[in-house]
């Protein structure tokens, strides 16, 4: 990642856009990071990729806790219910 100062992006504003359009550009301010500029495709691919970690790392966090999960599966669920259905239904 190339760095700027803000003085110099004052000075070489056409040139720093040009080349924020190709990778995120770092602006310093008294030697010290303070702003990235990227172009807006660049920006969604981050905010994409971002997205899909997220997504990924709750989906292991579900996984995880279905596995340590004391519950029953749908189909033992619902054989219960039908075989208590059927109880009910022979003591009518």
């Amino acid at each position: 990642m190339q760095s700027y100062s803000l003085k110099e992006v004052r000075e070489l504003q056409d040139e720093v856009l040009e080349k924020a359009a190709v990778e995120p550009i770092l602006l310093t301010e008294e030697s010290k990071p303070g702003y990235v500029i990227m172009s807006a495709q660049n920006y969604q691919q981050l905010l994409d990729k971002l997205t899909a970690l997220e997504d990924r790392a709750l989906g292991q966090l579900a996984e995880t806790a279905l596995k340590n999960s004391q519950m029953v599966g749908v189909e033992t669920f619902t054989a219960e219910l039908q075989r208590l259905a059927n109880l009910e239904s022979s003591d009518l």
